[in-house]
C-alpha cells in the first residue's frame, strides 16, 4: 500500500463522491449512503427533505465539497480513495443536523471553542480496514491542527461499540493517541487531546 493522506479540496470532489458511491459504510444499504453531509455546517433549520435520499445527499455533498462546508482528509492508495475523516473547527458544526441530534447536550459556550478542531467520522474501504488507516488519518488531523494553531482536538466516540455505525472511531484508538475522556454525555464520550 502506498498511503498518502491529504486535506479535502474542491479538486477532490469527484474522487470523494466516487468513494461514497463505491464503498460500503454504515449499514451497507445503498439508500442510507450519507456522503457525510449531516455533519456539515449547513443550518439544520433548512429541513431534512433536502437530505431524504442518497441521490439528494450526493448532490449536496458535491456542493458542500466545492464550497468548503465539508472539510476533512482523504487517504489515497495510489489514485484510489480508501479512507475519509471528517474534521473541522468545532464551531462550524454546532448547527448541523447530526450535532443537534447527537451532541446537543455538549456545552459549547466555553471560550475555548475557536481553538477546538473536532473529528466526527471515519469511513474506510472494506478491504482496507484493520490496517491502521483511521489512526493515520487521526495523526494527520492532530499534526495539522497543531500547525494551524488549534489548542485541542476533540472527538465523540460512542460509549459502547456496535458492529455497525461506529463511524466515530473506537475509544481505544483515541486513548492510544494521547486523548483523555473530558466528558460523559450518555451515549457518547467527549475525548480531547491538548496540542499546546
Amino acid at each position: 500500500m502506498n498511503l498518502v493522506i491529504r486535506p479535502l479540496t474542491m479538486d477532490d470532489t469527484i474522487p470523494y463522491l466516487n468513494f461514497f458511491d463505491r464503498e460500503d459504510h454504515s449499514d451497507d444499504l445503498q439508500e442510507h449512503k450519507c456522503y457525510c453531509v449531516c455533519w456539515s455546517s449547513d443550518d439544520h433549520r433548512q429541513g431534512l427533505e433536502r437530505m431524504s435520499t442518497a441521490a439528494k445527499r450526493r448532490d449536496l455533498a458535491a456542493q458542500y465539497v466545492r464550497t468548503g462546508l465539508i472539510r476533512g482528509y482523504l487517504a489515497f492508495d495510489g489514485t484510489r480513495v480508501v479512507g475519509w475523516c471528517n474534521a473541522n473547527a468545532r464551531s462550524e458544526y454546532t448547527h448541523s443536523i447530526s450535532w443537534i441530534r447527537n451532541l446537543q447536550e455538549l456545552d459549547t459556550s466555553n471560550s475555548d471553542d475557536p481553538f477546538v478542531k473536532s473529528i466526527f467520522c471515519f469511513a474506510i474501504a472494506k478491504e482496507y480496514r484493520r490496517m491502521g488507516i483511521a489512526t493515520k488519518l487521526l495523526e494527520q488531523v492532530c499534526k495539522d491542527a497543531f500547525r494551524e494553531g488549534y489548542q485541542y482536538v476533540e472527538a465523540y466516540p460512542k460509549r459502547f461499540l456496535k458492529k455497525k455505525d461506529d463511524f466515530e472511531g473506537p475509544l481505544t484508538m483515541y486513548l492510544k493517541q494521547g486523548f483523555f475522556i473530558k466528558e460523559d454525555i450518555g451515549h457518547y464520550l467527549v475525548v480531547r487531546k491538548q496540542l499546546h
